[in-house]
């Protein structure tokens, strides 16, 4: 596995500059702002997700007003009280994405999150407490605990939310078979780890956020 200054430097010279690698490199929420967010905005944006598997993000985000409406705000406690019979009547809203699952997934969800609310106080404050070089057991988390945050979207949600976390991309798997930092299949929990040590070793190395690493694998291939 090479050092992460050459994948860096791959990077730049795929870009043109190092200016310009750097004007597209985001940068994660800290965590006392995770902790401030309130429980309704994490449950929104994690329906958001759910909803923009499978389809195009503009799709669900021009439909989400008629979400924020027909589910309360988001508020945990309304969503987690809500009946068959009001879930099903959401499933046949045409100002909505008729998805059954999805939709039923949303009172699910506002469950576990309550669940989450209970035992730390809110979920802001679990998420932000949770170490960065553990990011995949978040990830393994949010799939147990939670509805349809299956493949890409526990790690997709959470950077929807400002937690720090890398992606496991094509271009990014990709590129970590290129460095020679790790090759084969990423869905098991032990391929899982190994990517993750992979990211703690460079983090290290480099001092950036995981996000800001990741988005440079993706940047240092054609």
């Amino acid at each position: 596995m090479v050092e992460f200054k050459i994948v860096e430097q791959a990077a730049i010279q795929r870009l043109g500059d190092a200016s310009i690698l750097e004007g597209r490199l985001i940068a994660p929420e800290p965590p006392e702002s995770l902790a401030m967010i309130g429980d309704d905005r994490y449950l929104s944006v994690m329906c958001r997700r759910i909803f923009r598997a499978g389809l195009t993000h503009r799709l669900v985000d021009q439909r989400w007003p008629a979400f924020e409406i027909a589910f309360d705000d988001f508020s945990l406690e309304r969503v987690a009280a809500l009946e068959d019979t009001d879930l099903q009547r959401l499933s046949r809203d045409e100002s909505l994405i008729r998805h059954r699952k999805k939709i039923f997934a949303v009172r699910d969800n506002a469950i576990a999150m309550q669940a989450i609310v209970d035992e730390f106080g809110s979920f802001g404050v679990w998420l932000a407490g949770w170490p960065e070089d553990e990011i995949v057991d978040l990830w393994l988390a949010l799939r147990v605990r939670f509805t349809q945050l299956g493949g890409n979207s526990a790690p997709a949600f959470l950077r929807m939310c400002g937690k720090d976390t890398f992606l496991l991309t094509n271009w990014v798997v990709r590129a970590l078979e290129k460095w020679g930092a790790y090759a084969g299949k990423t869905s098991s929990k032990g391929a899982l780890q190994a990517v993750q040590d992979v990211f703690n070793r460079w983090e290290s190395q480099s001092e950036r956020d995981y996000c800001q690493i990741s988005q440079i694998l993706a940047f240092s291939i054609d």
